[in-house]
């Protein structure tokens, strides 16, 4: 009997559990993937697409941990954050909109950053986000700093069209959906600590529509994300 416990632990248990260490060190501090069942991110990010993060994209940490290590840079305006919300801790996945020492604004869904309005333009149809679309919802491409994304807007949704000026502290950011009337963001639960941002999505990986029994969007699978 002792000698069957032993090869179980050498011949099965180490293994796994050395395998599970590598497995989970890796996804925790170097680069992991996520699950979007919402549509806060559209037309970026659809519901039911699987996001790939790169988790030393800002940062460093201790594999399990959120005890940072190293720092390697700061969020810039337009990426795609995961985050831990300070409302509730959930994780999420945003937009940076404003970055420590600017002064963010909006009116009448039109940004203000650091006094200037920020600029708009007609989506690309060959991009395919109108395809994206609810009945009802329009599309623009947003452009901050020298970075461009879609975003959609709902005139029939009730949401937070015209906040601020709001001035981000050091060691904050102020982030946003892409699907900005249906977007649960810094608008409601104020800014994010850097800390809480685990990393930065830079594609999508696999995406299964939910409205059609999960079928595959092939044209969809391995998307950068800007």
């Amino acid at each position: 009997m002792k000698q069957w416990v032993v090869k179980l632990w050498r011949g099965w248990i180490v293994p796994l559990i050395a395998a599970v260490l590598v497995v989970g060190s890796f996804r925790t501090a170097v680069a992991d993937w996520n699950d979007v069942p919402s549509v806060s991110m559209k037309p970026t990010i659809l519901e039911g697409e699987r996001i790939v993060v790169n988790k030393l994209a800002y940062d460093l940490k201790f594999p399990f941990t959120r005890l940072r290590l190293a720092r390697f840079s700061e969020p810039r305006r337009g990426d795609i954050a995961i985050l831990f919300s300070p409302a509730d801790g959930k994780r999420l996945v945003k937009r940076v909109v404003a970055v420590p020492g600017d002064v963010i604004a909006m009116r009448d869904e039109r940004l203000i950053l650091n006094g200037q309005a920020v600029s708009y333009a007609a989506a690309d149809e060959a991009a395919g986000w109108r395809r994206t679309l609810e009945p009802g919802q329009l599309l623009a491409v947003e452009r901050l700093g020298d970075r461009t994304h879609p975003i959609a807007i709902t005139p029939s949704e009730r949401a937070i069209r015209s906040f601020g000026p709001v001035k981000v502290p050091d060691g904050f950011v102020f982030v946003m959906g892409d699907n900005r009337d249906r977007s649960h963001d810094s608008r409601y639960f104020g800014l994010v600590p850097i800390d809480a941002i685990t990393g930065r999505a830079f594609a999508v990986a696999v995406s299964l529509d939910p409205h059609r029994s999960f079928l595959p969007r092939w044209e969809r699978f391995f998307r950068a994300l800007s």
